[in-house]
């Protein structure tokens, strides 16, 4: 197929609740009224941006994620979105990609964010995570790792689609409404970003701002402030198009990521 339905929530998230938030997102997903391909949901969709992981971190198969397979099941998509996981003695920020089956796939968000002391408590990802759905490659991200292009590069091309899940700050919202246009146009690829909004437990207010920009930065969907529920298509033949018309991938320098 060359057309994915996505359904993004730009969350409230109540801080540091797991409970409520799980009750708070499947009573707002429940308005869903359209079949849809794909549920994301914002980096630590559960809890909120917190360090406070020795508290609040799950371990794999936890409540969690038996909720996000119970969601996937009942509407018949994956669903994604980031939590705390802990593992082997040490914590992860970990986006969850959950298929209706119970199957799933798992990122660790690679740059933590040292201004807020994410890397004190958090050990970072090594590899990432290319997915397939309904024809289209995907490529999930976490939140910081938005700000650096070497880790997103799409050489092959590896991915028709950049996904970012995340907890950003309204104080730097004019980074974010450029650094994700920035990706769809160098990386010829759709990007859905989307985001939380309101206070967290530290006062940092978020304004949202989720978006979902095409190949060739162009706006398919933008929403500021409002918690919203949003269900777009987008087309792959918009890839493909781009991808003739303008070749400019085939030009990138030839280089990698050591380590």
């Amino acid at each position: 197929m060359s057309t994915l339905k996505i359904t993004t929530f730009q969350a409230y998230l109540f801080w540091e609740n797991i409970d409520k938030n799980l009750q708070n997102l499947g009573l707002r997903l429940s308005w869903i009224r359209e079949k849809t391909d794909l549920i994301v949901l914002p980096e630590m969709f559960s809890t909120g941006f917190s360090m406070n992981a020795e508290a609040l971190a799950e371990e794999m198969g936890g409540k969690t994620m038996t909720w996000m397979q119970e969601q996937a099941e009942k509407y018949s998509c994956v669903v994604t979105g980031s939590l705390m996981i802990r593992e082997n003695g040490k914590y992860y920020n970990r986006l969850i990609w959950m298929r209706p089956d119970g199957t799933y796939e798992k990122y660790d968000k690679r740059h933590l964010f040292g201004l807020g002391k994410e890397d004190d408590v958090y050990t970072p990802g090594k590899d990432k995570l290319f997915v397939e759905l309904n024809g289209w490659r995907i490529c999930p991200v976490i939140c910081y790792d938005l700000r650096f292009p070497v880790w997103l590069r799409n050489t092959a091309p590896e991915y028709d689609m950049l996904l970012v899940v995340a907890n950003w700050p309204e104080r730097r919202s004019g980074h974010w409404k450029a650094l994700v246009p920035a990706r769809a146009i160098e990386n010829q690829a759709y990007v859905v970003a989307v985001n939380r909004i309101g206070h967290d437990g530290n006062e940092v207010y978020h304004s949202g701002d989720s978006m979902c920009i095409d190949p060739n930065g162009g706006t398919v969907y933008y929403k500021p402030n409002d918690e919203d529920l949003y269900t777009f298509s987008i087309s792959k033949d918009e890839v493909t198009k781009w991808r003739r018309a303008l070749p400019f991938l085939k030009d990138g320098d030839d280089f990698g990521m050591a380590g």
